[in-house]
């Protein structure tokens, strides 16, 4: 049996394989069987996404992770069409039996209650209010957020309620509830980040062949902005040898587009991620795959992933050290503070539903 990487057009990752650190057997596709089935049958159909709604009893998910500066968030989606070959999220679809490859980016799901179940969480007698963070795991204005609008019925509970939000997407979908963010702001309860990987669209569409393009993310970046809404672009991951030669002109463009601030990440490769992004280096980029990698481990302890608290959001190494110095003279340069803006917890007020059911 011989391993066939065929380039899966307009996806990111190569390959379905199935996770097998849940004991599940590997599954590959014999080349001679695929050769004489295409003979027979013709080229496999085209790879169509489908979505499956589901239907959970809460949709706030609180963490204590000393890496994140949020303590809970809400996905209403599952996978993410964008299929971001680095996305750090994929193995979320082991745990299904489902591919992190391209089933995370074919078979998502939908949960269409993410609003009342969020309504039903706020009206808690003890619920203290912190800022929701929103696609922390999936995109929330990912393409099938046209059809749902599970991610504008959320907002629309958090500014009834004067919750605080904070937002990270890769689409400029996001402009289509510029009302809602608009208002937010007005309160302070809202951040918006963006999230800008290179602005060279070929790659672009290569690492992210289904998000919005660069010169669009930037242009969203400027639109909300000029609406008062408090916009970061994130330069999110940079990825050794094939994007951060970006990193200076994304802040440039940034500066100019009125941004709060800038930020950055380091490419990260939780469990299947790795094997995936390695396929896709062998694909797209066979004559430096080896200096990627060796650049990625240096950074992540000798590994290809550094999962340990307090280190696994903090690459070390000459690059890490080479990468921040160049972000923080790019920043500089363009008159970028990165401030910190506190959002307001203070006016939070529970549903109105919530406070009749208590006087039952």
């Amino acid at each position: 049996m011989r391993k066939v990487h065929v380039p899966q057009s307009g996806r990111g990752a190569q390959s379905a394989r199935v996770p097998t650190r849940f004991g599940l057997a590997e599954r590959e596709v014999d080349g001679d069987w695929r050769d004489a089935m295409e003979a027979l049958d013709g080229p496999p159909a085209k790879l169509r996404t489908t979505v499956t709604e589901e239907h959970p009893k809460a949709i706030l998910t609180f963490n204590q992770s000393p890496d994140l500066p949020f303590d809970r968030s809400i996905n209403a989606y599952r996978g993410c069409e964008h299929g971001c070959v680095y996305c750090f999220a994929r193995p979320t679809h082991a745990f299904h039996d489902l591919s992190p490859g391209l089933d995370f980016e074919t078979k998502l799901f939908a949960k269409p209650q993410a609003a009342q179940l969020l309504r039903q969480t706020l009206a808690r007698p003890r619920y203290q209010p912190q800022p929701i963070a929103m696609g922390t795991n999936t995109d929330p204005y990912q393409p099938i957020e046209a059809r749902y609008r599970l991610t504008r019925q959320v907002l629309e509970v958090c500014l009834e309620t004067r919750h605080p939000v904070t937002i990270t997407t890769k689409s400029d979908r996001i402009l289509q509830d510029i009302d809602l963010l608009t208002d937010m702001a007005t309160h302070n309860l809202v951040g918006v980040a963006i999230s800008v990987t290179s602005l060279d669209p070929v790659l672009s569409g290569k690492l992210e062949p289904r998000a919005a393009s660069p010169v669009k993310r930037m242009a969203a970046i400027g639109k909300l902005a000029e609406a008062g809404i408090p916009t970061w672009c994130s330069i999110a991951p940079v990825i050794p040898a094939i994007t951060d030669c970006h990193m200076e002109a994304i802040v440039a463009r940034a500066a100019e587009q009125g941004v709060a601030g800038c930020t950055w990440i380091a490419l990260r490769l939780p469990h299947e991620v790795a094997p995936l992004f390695r396929e896709w280096l062998d694909v797209h980029y066979p004559d430096r795959a080896g200096k990627v990698m060796a650049i990625v481990r240096s950074i992540r302890q000798g590994r290809d992933n550094d999962p340990s608290f307090f280190s696994r959001m903090r690459p070390s190494g000459v690059w890490a050290d080479l990468f921040r110095t160049r972000f923080r003279i790019a920043c500089k340069r363009n008159g970028i503070e990165n401030r910190r803006i506190a959002l307001d917890c203070g006016a939070f007020r529970p549903p109105e539903s919530g406070r009749q059911l208590r006087l039952l």
